[in-house]
């Protein structure tokens, strides 16, 4: 659903169209924090390509292709984060469906990716960056010294 479509909320201000859109889908503050520690950590990865899978094209966040390993950086309140995460009191139904769809999708998303041999490591925008950078090095790690790993 998007703007313009029949059953679409109208904004409640101004101000949160605004906010909405600023939100970006790629470079985020995290992402792009993320990639710089891998980078300094000797890591080289991919940004944003396309993998083509049994449900479509998906773009990982970042990927390691020659390990097979695409890692997402989720946001805590895109994709609901039990720690983080709400729902907005306004259009509240609008929301609570747009998340579900997001948390649904990011589910059949890491399960094609797994199926077609891929180590998907999945964070959050919250997490410490040398926590989040320690699991994606050893997931990049552990599936180049080991014959498969499949983490889903």
């Amino acid at each position: 659903m998007k703007p313009g479509d029949a059953g679409y909320p109208a904004p409640s201000s101004e101000a949160v169209s605004k906010v909405m859109r600023g939100n970006r889908k790629t470079d985020s503050r995290p992402e792009a924090t993320l990639r710089r520690e891998l980078f300094a950590r000797g890591l080289r990865y991919r940004k944003n390509p396309s993998i083509r899978t049994s449900i479509g094209i998906v773009r990982p966040d970042l990927t390691f292709p020659g390990q097979k390993v695409a890692v997402f950086v989720d946001g805590c309140f895109w994709h609901s984060c039990p720690l983080h995460g709400s729902i907005p009191g306004t259009n509240r139904g609008y929301w609570e469906s747009k998340l579900n769809r997001n948390r649904e999708r990011d589910h059949v998303v890491s399960a094609a990716l797994a199926a077609d041999g891929w180590t998907v490591v999945r964070v959050w925008e919250h997490e410490l960056l040398n926590e989040a950078a320690k699991t994606v090095e050893t997931a990049v790690r552990r599936v180049t010294t080991c014959a498969l790993v499949v983490r889903t």
